[in-house]
């Protein structure tokens, strides 16, 4: 009986690999992938330990009222992962699956994406939990202003420094640095904050900066794999701003996108969709089948998981996190994966994506032109110096390609998959510079 028990007591919950990670937690699948690095790295308990834990976690309730005079409280959270590198830089999303081991892993992954391009930040990250698209614009700047007036003291153009991130845009970026400047004597502050409109202080090429590097990374590895862009077929999933862009500046360069997809649902065209002619009739704030149900009779609805498993050339995840599992990574037919979205695969199922010969561009390169174009704007608020859309296009792809490389050169020397040299590069710089710092 003893013997028995112990056996089923042994055995990984739902859900949990042999190691008892939970890898459907965001958080403990990222601590998986750090811990995978530290041990190759060999870094030593101290800084291992520092770097396993957040900084700072700050939760909030913010009462709203709303527009029929009701009082709505909404929670949020902004957590800082590391100064170790520079203040703490990330998005704040408002969606209703914001909860705090989400925003624990994305502050994390800023850690570590703001490591891998060498830029002079650390990693945090901000949301709240709401439907963004059910609050009207006056609700929306509301609840934006109690937040950014409860992050008054957290919030800073040397603490942290927040950006757009899911369910947010440049008006609410606007919202923010009024409000933040409110506080601090009405004195205009615009470095508190990336993804501005222009005319308060943002940067061009920053809406397409992501979609971008994206792009940026995608042409580098097919070179790396000898696959010609103009004979290849690439499924995107996600058409919101990393998706849409990343979808047409990849047909710029000669890839056919058949698979396009967004909440609502995938469409798969097997002669490829237009995505110039998507964006000249398109308006990114409806969704994609207002526009190919009336547009192209070619296109076939399938299954938003489908998507993924599509006989493709590249795969782009841009949604949300955790859609590669184990569950679905043996069927993933691409030969390259470009991973625009935070976290979209499953620790897990790393394994399984190398076992079959994939090669991935992991989200911390192949997503940080957002935030390398987000440090251009920090950089040219703080000078008074605004750069043209083409220097800073020509800076931002420098540093991608040359992230990109760095990470490449890593997986070779050290005979691992791009994510674990990825993540190689990133904690061995964010270790060192924890290291430098000394002791508390």
């Amino acid at each position: 009986m003893c013997a028995k028990k112990k056996t089923e007591d042994a055995k990984p919950a739902a859900g949990k690999g042999a190691s008892g990670v939970d890898y459907n937690n965001p958080y403990e699948s990222m601590l998986a992938r750090f811990n995978a690095a530290a041990d190759i790295l060999k870094i030593n308990d101290r800084e291992r330990a520092i770097l396993s834990v957040p900084e700072k976690v700050v939760n909030v309730n913010l009462p709203v009222v709303m527009d029929d005079g009701t009082t709505q409280v909404f929670e949020g959270y902004r957590v800082i992962h590391s100064t170790a590198m520079g203040p703490s830089k990330g998005g704040i999303r408002y969606a209703m699956e914001v909860h705090a081991d989400e925003v624990k892993a994305l502050a994390a992954w800023m850690t570590w994406k703001c490591a891998v391009v060498n830029i002079p930040y650390g990693g945090g990250k901000g949301g709240i939990k709401c439907n963004s698209r059910a609050l009207s614009v006056d609700e929306k700047e509301r609840l934006t202003r109690a937040y950014a007036a409860s992050m008054s003291e957290v919030f800073g153009p040397d603490l942290d420094i927040p950006a757009p991130d899911m369910g947010t845009d440049g008006n609410v970026m606007a919202w923010i640095v009024d409000e933040y400047s409110k506080m601090n004597n009405n004195k205009y502050i615009p470095a508190v904050i990336t993804g501005k409109p222009l005319l308060l202080g943002g940067s061009k090429g920053r809406t397409a900066a992501t979609g971008r590097s994206v792009m940026t990374t995608c042409i580098q590895a097919m070179e790396k794999l000898k696959m010609d862009p103009k004979k290849s077929t690439v499924a995107v999933q996600g058409f919101g701003n990393v998706g849409s862009y990343g979808a047409l500046l990849l047909e710029e360069k000669g890839l056919k996108v058949v698979a396009i997809s967004d909440h609502k649902g995938a469409y798969y065209s097997p002669k490829g969709f237009n995505i110039k002619r998507i964006f000249e009739k398109y308006d990114l704030r409806n969704t994609i089948d207002t526009w190919i149900d009336k547009e192209d009779k070619d296109a076939k609805r399938i299954d938003n998981k489908a998507i993924l498993e599509l006989d493709v050339d590249v795969l782009a995840p841009c949604a949300i996190e955790n859609v590669i599992t184990t569950e679905n990574a043996h069927k993933i037919k691409a030969k390259l994966i470009v991973e625009g979205a935070n976290g979209p695969t499953a620790a897990d199922a790393d394994e399984i994506i190398h076992k079959q010969g994939i090669m991935v561009v992991p989200d911390i390169v192949a997503n940080a032109g957002g935030v390398t174009v987000s440090y251009f704007e920090w950089v040219q608020n703080r000078r008074g110096h605004y750069y043209t859309e083409e220097e800073v296009n020509d800076r931002a792809d420098r540093i991608i390609k040359e992230a990109f490389e760095a990470v490449y050169q890593m997986s070779k020397d050290k005979k691992v998959g791009m994510r674990l040299a990825a993540y190689l590069v990133a904690v061995q710089r964010v270790a060192e510079a924890v290291h430098l710092k000394g002791k508390y």
